[in-house]
C-alpha cells in the first residue's frame, strides 16, 4: 500500500507537459493537415478552366480565408516562439560532430498510447529511457536515427526512479557511455537530445542547477535550467566529457528558478 502511495507521489511531479499522451496534439495536426489539403485543393480547382457560378466561387474564397485563419489560429500552439529557438540551437549544436554522433544514439520510442525519447546504452541494443513512456506497454517501437526500425521488449521497469530497461535485437548500434562517478555542479554545461513536440533528434543545451528533494521519491534529482518540452522524456543528458550522467523525466515550476528540467543522476540505474 505505501509503495502504491509513493509511487502516485512520484506521477504527481511528472509534470503533464511530459507525459506521452499526444492525443489533443496529434488531433491539432490532423486538422490542420486536413485544412492545408484542402486549401490546395481551393487552389487546384480555381486554376482549372472550369465555368463557374460567381456565388459559388465566393462561397469557396470565404471558406479558404475561413480555413486559413485556423489554421493560423492553430500555429503558435504548435511552432511558437521558444519551439523555433530550440530548432536554432539544435541546428546550432548539430553542426558539432560530437553531437551529430551522440544523435545517432538516441531513439524514438512509440507505444500504444504516445511517443517519447529514449537512447542506446550498449551496441547489442539496450535502450534506457524513462518507466513512465512504456507503462503498462510490454513491448514498444524502437527508432534508430540511421538504423531504422525495430521491435523492442521491456525488460526492466524501475518505477522509483522512473527508469525503464528496452532490448531489441541488433549489432553494432550506437551507443553512449554512461559516466557514475561525473561531478554534477551549479553552472555546470550540459546537452541533451530528444524528441520534443513533433520533431525528432533535437539538440538542446543547459546549465545544472541543483539536487532537489521531491515528495515520494527516496533520493534526490537534479535540476537544469535549459529548454525542455513535451516529448524529451528519455531524453540522456550528456557533460562536456560526451558522457551520461543523467535522464530527463519531468519539468517543474520551480519558486526560486521558475521553470527548470528535471533529470534522474545516472548513478541511481548504474548501481540498481
Amino acid at each position: 500500500m505505501k509503495d502504491q502511495e509513493n509511487h502516485q507521489d512520484r506521477k504527481k511531479h511528472i509534470d503533464e507537459d511530459l507525459m506521452e499522451d499526444f492525443d489533443e496534439e496529434e488531433i491539432d495536426e490532423l486538422v490542420m493537415q486536413a485544412k492545408a489539403d484542402a486549401l490546395e485543393r481551393a487552389r487546384t480547382e480555381e486554376k482549372e478552366p472550369k465555368p463557374k457560378r460567381r456565388f459559388s466561387k465566393m462561397i469557396a474564397i470565404l471558406i479558404a480565408v475561413a480555413m486559413a485563419f485556423y489554421v493560423l489560429s492553430l500555429f503558435p500552439r504548435v511552432i511558437s516562439v521558444p519551439a523555433i529557438d530550440f530548432l536554432q540551437a539544435s541546428s546550432r549544436l548539430s553542426q558539432d560532430e560530437q553531437v551529430a554522433a551522440y544523435k545517432e544514439a538516441v531513439v524514438a520510442i512509440e507505444t500504444n498510447d504516445g511517443k517519447g525519447t529514449g537512447f542506446s546504452i550498449s551496441e547489442e541494443g539496450t535502450i534506457l529511457t524513462n518507466q513512465h513512456v512504456i507503462e503498462d506497454d510490454p513491448t514498444v517501437t524502437v527508432a534508430f536515427p540511421e538504423e531504422g526500425l525495430f521491435q523492442g521488449e521491456v525488460v526492466e521497469e524501475m518505477p522509483e526512479i522512473d527508469l525503464a530497461v528496452v532490448e531489441v535485437e541488433g549489432e553494432n548500434l550506437p551507443s553512449l557511455p554512461l559516466d557514475e562517478t561525473a561531478s554534477a555542479e551549479h553552472g555546470d554545461y550540459i546537452r541533451f537530445i530528444g524528441n520534443p513536440l513533433f520533431f525528432n533528434g533535437i539538440a538542446n543545451e543547459g546549465t545544472i542547477l541543483s539536487p532537489l528533494q521531491l515528495s515520494g521519491w527516496d533520493k534526490e534529482v537534479m535540476m537544469i535550467r535549459a529548454p525542455v518540452y513535451r516529448g524529451n522524456s528519455g531524453s540522456p543528458v550528456i557533460n562536456e566529457e560526451g558522457n551520461v550522467i543523467g535522464v530527463i523525466f519531468a519539468t517543474l515550476d520551480h519558486e526560486e528558478y521558475g521553470n527548470v528540467g528535471l533529470y534522474v543522476p545516472i548513478r541511481y540505474f548504474t548501481n540498481e
